[in-house]
């Protein structure tokens, strides 16, 4: 009997598609569904970068250079230099979106059988790739009451063993919306170099960081041989369909075997190159409104989540993600009954559980991940569907203080 890899059996489903099944059938009976699951913004791809494609001279689509056009790593440097990270265009392959420089670093990083050290909750996908590259992940577990910030750095060193080789960080960070601060970034290079462990620092919400300055793993000195920078235009142009991404690293040896496994591929896609080129040619101001924009989206979030009875959040530093404790037994369950079962003037919205963030699932339970990537008005929309959703839910936990209420009534 033909049977699939045990690869395959440990590949996990996405934790912000997994319920998609149930939201299309939501659809076909005529439900509206607001997706809060996943990070896809709303926000317009700005039209030159679109232009671009559109105009270009192109007679034979040709395969690009394996490490990308040398016209777009020189523009790239230029725009990394001017946020403070001293590279050149030798020091960036360019990627089939941020995945690929997350599958190129736990490829060229660590062998089979290591162990790769994350904060969780993480970004699902990391998952994922641990599970293609037969890479173990260790976590450290952050937690809400302390706004998701990085857990004290000896307990990132008590787990620490000979198989160790890497330590991944997202920051701004997917799920948590927490933004890594210098201080705490020097402690996770300074135990890096310690230890002698790659850091790698997957930065795709970069520019979105509202309430404090952007530091990025490349702004450390003393460590160049150790940080690798995962990078993508997805998030940053609102241009997830591109695919374009970059690893980003001064050390020599490591860009080179990166190269290696960027030739398997061949080449990264040669339009949507164009597309990204042209996107640095854009104004400094550009950033301006789609900031604004995301922080008007994630106080009127909080606010609302707030307002909820038996509902909790830290308030997010960055990215579009709000990580948040509801009143019901397991997120899991609920997220599908909001589909499945639930409507509130033919509307429903798609959340993603918090189980699929965490190496221990049932850390999860109580938690989901919310994408504030909807204009405001359908975003406040969707909370409504929200909030009149958990008055409802048969699985629904009873504050404790209105429950004292229902007891002296």
């Amino acid at each position: 009997m033909l049977e699939v890899s045990q690869r395959g059996h440990a590949m996990p489903l996405s934790p912000y598609r997994r319920l998609t099944p149930y939201a299309d059938a939501a659809k076909q009976r005529g439900v509206h569904v607001y997706h809060l699951n996943i990070g896809q913004p709303d926000i317009e791809t700005p039209p030159t970068m679109l232009a671009a494609v559109q105009q270009a001279n192109i007679r034979v689509l040709e395969y690009s250079p394996a490490a990308g056009f040398p016209s777009y790593r020189r523009a790239l440097a230029s725009y990394y230099q001017q946020v403070g990270v001293s590279v050149t265009p030798e020091d960036i392959l360019v990627t089939t979106g941020g995945s690929e420089a997350i599958f190129f670093a736990l490829m060229s990083c660590l062998n089979p059988g290591d162990e790769l050290i994350i904060p969780e909750p993480f970004y699902g996908a990391y998952t994922a790739f641990s599970v293609a590259t037969d890479v173990r992940i260790v976590p450290v577990t952050s937690r809400m009451a302390d706004g998701f910030a990085l857990p004290p750095i000896e307990e990132f060193e008590r787990r620490i063993t000979p198989r160790t080789k890497a330590l991944l960080l997202c920051t701004p960070n997917n799920p948590t919306g927490y933004v890594y601060s210098r201080e705490e970034l020097e402690q996770l290079k300074d135990l890096c170099v310690r230890h002698n462990l790659y850091l790698l620092s997957d930065e795709a919400y970069r520019e979105f960081c509202y309430d404090s300055d952007f530091v990025s793993a490349l702004h450390l000195s003393g460590a160049d041989d150790h940080i690798v920078v995962l990078d993508t235009i997805s998030k940053r142009y609102s241009a997830c369909g591109a695919r374009i991404g970059a690893f980003v690293t001064k050390n020599k040896a490591l860009q080179q075997t990166a190269f290696k496994f960027a030739q398997m591929r061949v080449s990264p896609p040669g339009l949507a190159q164009v597309l990204a080129e042209a996107a640095l040619e854009l104004p400094d101001t550009y950033f301006d409104h789609t900031k604004a924009e995301y922080q008007a989206r994630r106080d009127l979030m909080v606010r609302r989540l707030r307002a909820m009875p038996g509902v909790s959040c830290p308030v997010p530093g960055g990215a579009f993600y709000v990580m948040a404790h509801l009143p019901v037994d397991d997120c899991d369950r609920f997220c599908q009954w909001l589909l499945e079962s639930f409507s509130y003037e033919d509307q429903t919205v798609m959340l993603s559980p918090a189980s699929g963030f965490y190496a221990n699932k049932s850390l999860g339970q109580q938690q989901v991940r919310m994408a504030y990537v909807l204009n405001c008005d359908a975003l406040d929309k969707a909370l409504t569907c929200l909030e009149q959703a958990l008055a409802v839910y048969p699985g629904r936990e009873v504050p404790v203080a209105e429950a004292a209420l229902d007891q002296s009534a």
